[in-house]
Formats: structure tokens, sequence, C-alpha cells
């Protein structure tokens, strides 16, 4: 196996991962809330699959003893991945925000009645 490609393919899934979102407001248009609910689901797991990819490309390079390679990139690969983490945490926040308040009607919210 090519492990080279897991570098790839996290760029690849962390870019989906903040593209799924953002589909939602082109054009300022903002997906029922269901939807909405599906594509941050979708956009968190690829968020995760990025982040997996990395680990096992670390764990690769533990497997082969390639320390230097490990040491140069240990600090780079947990500083974009918890970037990469919270960027996409808050942006789907912002987004289910959105469209929680487009759900919501003026005037339809009653406090403290059943």
């Amino acid at each position: 196996m090519d492990y080279t490609l897991l570098n790839l393919g996290s760029v690849v899934c962390g870019l989906a991962g903040w593209i799924v979102p953002c589909l939602g407001l082109r054009k300022g248009r903002i997906p029922r809330l269901g939807r909405q609910g599906m594509a941050s689901a979708l956009s968190l797991t690829l968020c995760g699959l990025a982040l997996w990819m990395q680990l096992w490309y670390q764990q690769h390079l533990v497997d082969i003893g390639d320390w230097s390679a490990l040491m140069d990139t240990a600090g780079a690969v947990t500083g974009i991945g918890a970037f990469l983490l919270l960027s996409t945490v808050l942006l789907n926040l912002g987004l289910m925000y959105l469209v929680g308040k487009d759900w919501e009607e003026p005037g339809t919210a009653q406090v403290g009645k059943p």
C-alpha cells in the first residue's frame, strides 16, 4: 500500500468536510432542517476520516522507524488537525444556528406552554 496517499486522502476529506456545510449557504438558500442535519453529520464524518488518515500515516512512520519524519511533522499535524476539527465544528454550528433561526417564524415560539 502506498501510505503517502493517506496524506492526499486526508486533504480531500478535510476540504470536503468544509465544503458540505458551505453548500447550504450558496446563494443565501438555507436548506430544510432535516437535510442540514444530515449534511452536518456528513461533514463531521469527513473531518473525522481526515484525522484518522493522519493518525494512520503517523502510525506507519512509527512502524517503519522513520523517527526524523515523525518528529518533523508531529507538531504540524497536531496543529492542523486541531484547526480542522475546530473550524468544521464552528462552521456546522453556525449553519445550524442559521437554519434554526430561519426555521422558527416570529411569534410562534411559546415559552412555558405545553
